[in-house]
């Protein structure tokens, strides 16, 4: 084995991803360094490619969890609204039967003032009806006396 050349080997980063490079100056194409380098640089680039799948992972659960809320808080909305919308609804048809109400209301006393005033035309028509009674009563009683002094 030959360490000083297996140290040559090195590892660069960038800001995007990590490269494994080696001096291949001096070492042997089918020997056993090459293939440890082969196999490093095969496992790094494995890594690389499963951290990037894992990132896009990691971003469609984050895409699809912000659409699971933001369809939670439209379901949560909707029903708020739905909810609004029949308040306002209920509140127009109160007002409207508070009206209704009132005009009922002037109606029923309007009813109430015009039996009031048939009840008594019908009470005076029987007073005048009593007092015509009365009066026939006593024009018979006048004419009877009447008669008796002629008579007489």
């Amino acid at each position: 084995m030959n360490s000083p050349q297996l140290a040559r080997g090195r590892v660069s980063s960038s800001s995007s991803s990590s490269s494994f490079s080696f001096d291949s100056q001096n070492i042997d194409p089918g020997g056993l360094e090459a293939s440890l380098l082969h196999i490093i640089n095969d496992h790094h680039h494995a890594s690389l490619k499963l951290r990037d799948q894992a990132e896009r992972a990691k971003k469609d659960a984050i895409r699809n969890a912000a659409r699971v809320s933001d369809l939670l808080v439209d379901a949560v909305n909707g029903g708020v609204q739905e909810s609004f919308i029949n308040e306002k609804r209920i509140e127009l048809e109160i007002r409207a039967l508070a009206v209704t109400i009132a005009r009922f209301m002037k109606q029923t006393d309007q009813w109430l003032t015009a039996t009031h005033a048939i009840n008594s035309a019908i009470k005076e028509i029987g007073d005048f009806e009593n007092w015509m009674k009365t009066m026939e009563f006593d024009c018979k009683s006048i004419s009877a006396a009447i008669q008796n002094i002629h008579q007489a």
